[in-house]
This record gives structure tokens, sequence and C-alpha cells, in this order.
């Protein structure tokens, strides 16, 4: 069976066709993230630290690390930082250093910019996951002798100079092309990833079943194991998680062995807690004095005062038992096991005595 084994200098994650779904956690990306960006660019990576930390408990096996920020700022005094070149692989250096001294999860370096991949690679301990190479041949002669070099797993994206194509048999073809040119350098099947690119549901109504059928193919036809921007299957609808939790469990049903994604649920501000309180406060409802927050929002469904696993990990997880990826379901009751709790015997019943 095919497995890409990736590691950190003391843990190892597989991603393989008979293993556990491999969860790649995406947080750690300037690109959308206003602060974050404004952070990176003043010198501060305490939400990098605080956002690996997070991945890592809810389950993440992978932690991407993406470099892609814009120094709007220091772009108005020094020209350099216009450039990527100039900006990229100073900072995907320390992003590397520092998601390493706080956590010992195995990363993925996530760069358009070859000499951030060559820095983020020079500053991982372990084998890390390269993330990513294209079909167009220049993007190939500069990342795949990075890839031999350094002897790492890379993400294959099925796109090439002519874009992202509608047709899952082109994008089939583009990744045959890039297995057949990793070949040339020696790099084995074993060690490509292919992301076969989801289409958003909401634009066109057979993504699913596309990337469905495609992975089968990339699994049967090119021995790869996938991944995928799990998220973008949703785009642009709304009760996003509702999608992605039926997503995720068929694709890994239909073969996909990973997915970038986010795996935290992250914490409900104040701000919607106070407006929560003042709307159940107008309507009559009276709530006890001593009544904490994170009961509060428990209690009327709004999630958690606090970061923790998502409600997509909670779907793989299930789908993981389901699948026999789970021995006796004991990391799916890890998961759900509440301090004191005790389910009883099978079906959650208890015995009678006497």
């Amino acid at each position: 069976m095919t497995r890409t084994v990736v590691e950190s200098k003391t843990k190892t994650a597989i991603i393989g066709f008979d293993e556990p779904f491999c969860v790649i956690g995406e947080r750690i990306n300037p690109t959308g993230r206003k602060i974050l960006n404004a952070e990176l660019e003043a010198g501060d990576f305490s939400r990098v630290e605080a956002d690996a930390i997070a991945q890592a408990a809810a389950g993440a096996s992978i932690l991407d690390i993406n470099s892609g920020a814009v120094f709007s700022n220091k772009m108005a005094e020094d020209p350099r930082y216009a450039d990527n070149n100039f900006v990229e692989p100073t900072l995907m250096r320390e992003l590397v250093l520092r998601v390493q001294a706080v956590v010992d999860t195995p990363l993925c370096i996530d760069s358009s910019v070859p000499g951030a991949l060559e820095n983020g690679l020079a500053a991982a301990e372990g084998r890390p996951l390269l993330n990513s190479v294209t079909g167009e041949e220049d993007r190939l002669e500069l990342v795949l002798p990075l890839v031999k070099k350094y002897n790492v797993p890379v993400v294959a994206i099925s796109n090439d100079d002519t874009g992202i194509s509608e047709d899952p048999d082109v994008r089939f073809a583009v990744a045959k092309k890039i297995v057949e040119r990793a070949a040339d350098f020696g790099i084995p099947p074993h060690d490509i990833v292919v992301d076969p690119l989801v289409m958003p549901v909401g634009a066109m109504g057979t993504a699913g079943l596309q990337v469905f059928n495609l992975v089968r193919r990339l699994r049967d036809e090119l021995g790869v194991n996938t991944t995928c921007g799990a998220s973008n299957i949703s785009f642009g609808l709304p009760n996003r998680h509702g999608i992605n939790n039926a997503f995720l469990p068929m694709a890994m049903v239909a073969g996909m062995t990973s997915a970038i994604m986010n795996p935290v649920m992250l914490p409900v501000n104040q701000a919607k807690i106070d407006a929560k309180k003042e709307a159940i406060r107008a309507a009559g409802i009276m709530l006890p004095e001593d009544m904490d927050d994170e009961t509060f929002v428990t209690l009327f469904g709004m999630g958690s005062t606090h970061s923790k696993a998502g409600k997509e990990m909670e779907a793989i997880r299930a789908a993981n038992f389901l699948m026999d990826n789970d021995a006796s379901g004991g990391a799916w009751i890890k998961f759900n096991k509440v301090l004191g709790d005790d389910a009883g015997g099978r079906g959650g019943r208890k015995r009678r005595r006497g």
C-alpha cells in the first residue's frame, strides 16, 4: 500500500491508503488574514505559535506553513519588500523555527517562491512535506530538484500553464504528467501527494462527484496519495460546516487520504456572547446570575470560549472508526470521552443487577 512518510524530529505522520485520514492544519497562512499579516510584518509571531499549538491539540497530524505575506508598510520604505522573492525566504525560515520551538508536529513547507521552499526545507527538522509543484515545465524544473535534493514528499497540484480545467480528465492528465516527470528525477509515486483540485459545489453541481471519481482514478491508476483544500467544496454556501462534514467522509470512502483544512473551532468572541445575552434578556428570558460564559455558549449552541477541535474533525474521526482505521474505536472514544462519564456496556445501556 502507498505510504507517504512525513517526519519532524520526534514524530512521524503517514499518509496512506490503509492509514487514518491525515489532517494538514492550514491556519499558519497570512493570505486573507489581515491581523496575522500585520503581526508578521511587525515581527510578532505569537499568533503563529498559538495557532500551531491549537491545531496540534485539535488533532492535526501535519502543520502547513505558508509564508505568503505582503508587507505593505515596509514596501513604502524599501521597494525590495514588494518582491516576494525578497520577503518570503527570510520569513519562511523564521516561521519554521518558531513553530518547531512550540510543537513537534511534522511540517508542510508551503510557498510559490523557490527560495522560501529551500529555506523552509533547510530549517525543518526531519522530513517535511513540500507544497507544492504544478504541471508547468518551468515549475517542475524548479521544484523537483529540491524534492530530490532534500528527499522529501511533495504535493502535486493538477493545473498547468493552461490554468485549472473544469474537465476532470484534463486534471488527471496533468497529475499523471507530474508523476512521470518526477520519476525522471528518481522521485517515487509514494512521495507524491496529488491535489486533484476541488471545485465549489455551489458553482458546479457535479464538483463532488468529479473529485470522488478523480481520487479513485489517482489511487487505482497512478498509485498516489491525495489531498485537497477541503473548504473549497463549500465556498459561497451557507452552513459550510454541514457541507464539509458530509464531503470529507465521502472523499475518504472514495480513497482520499489527507486534506489541508482548519482543524480548530475558533472560540466565540465576547462581543457575540454579549449580543446573544442581550437578545435573550430582550425576549424576557431570565439567565442565572452565576452562569459563566462557557456554560452559556454551550447551552445555546454557540460553540466554546476556548479553541477546540472543530466539527470537521468529529466527522473525520467517525469516518476513521467506520472504515476500520481506528482500532476498536479507541481514538473516537478518547475524542468524545467526558471526564467521569460511563457509557456502560455495549449500546450504551447499563445492565441491571439482581
